[in-house]
């Protein structure tokens, strides 16, 4: 199994600098375009050459920050806090967006209002071609038909 290790430790090397260059922006990539250290790290990857070059040479990494805290350090200080849906202002403001603000409101009333004319406009045609029917069939309580 030890025989293996240093083999596994390339490859490990070789995938991890090939992954790190693909997933690596562009304004980020030092030196020669990213097509080109992609091809050097395969090729140069066995004896890493490739590898070690893009890692030393081809990313450019970011900078210390000069209170020396690490990264991790700077999140644990600065943690986002949930806040609820209706105590968050840009959701509220986003709800109110898509509604149209208040004319969203009044749209819907609009559209509530021409329903309700429309349902009254009906019903009263109803009743009048009812009436109608009620007139040509004389008493309101029509006699059943003769059976026979």
């Amino acid at each position: 199994m030890l025989r293996y290790l240093p083999f596994l430790l390339v490859l490990a090397l070789w995938i991890y600098a090939f992954i790190d260059c693909l997933n690596t922006p562009e304004s980020q990539v030092r030196g020669l375009p990213k097509v080109i250290w992609v091809i050097i790290i395969l090729l140069f990857g066995e004896v890493l050459v490739g590898p070690v070059a893009w890692l030393v040479a081809g990313k450019q990494r970011r900078p210390v920050t000069g209170d020396g805290s690490t990264p991790s350090q700077w999140h644990r200080n600065h943690r986002t806090k949930f806040v609820a849906p209706d105590d968050n202002p840009e959701f509220l403001a986003s709800l109110k967006s898509e509604n149209g603000g208040n004319n969203g409101n009044n749209k819907d009333e609009a559209l509530l209002k021409d329903w309700e004319a429309d349902l009254r406009r009906r019903e009263e045609e109803l009743r009048r071609t009812e009436g109608k029917k009620d007139e040509t069939n004389g008493p309101d309580d029509p006699q059943p038909p003769a059976k026979g």
